[in-house]
């Protein structure tokens, strides 16, 4: 079995990465008043609940045009 150690130098950037990406993301949702798809519950619960995904989901297809 490895040793989760080796595994740092991997895990600390991904999850920057994440929480950037929420962040950025929330920030955005509460922001703006209009989105091209949904709604503002939808997307705050589709950004916290799906991690990575969420966010990209939100600034591709979510986010409006203001």
């Amino acid at each position: 079995m490895a040793n989760l150690t080796q595994y740092i130098p991997f895990l600390i950037p991904a999850a920057l990465i994440q929480l950037g990406l929420l962040a950025a993301a929330l920030v955005s949702i509460f922001r703006h008043e209009t989105y091209k798809a949904g709604n503002r519950v939808l997307w705050v619960i589709i950004v916290i609940i799906f991690n990575i995904i969420g966010p990209i989901l939100y600034f591709i297809i979510g986010k409006g045009d203001e």
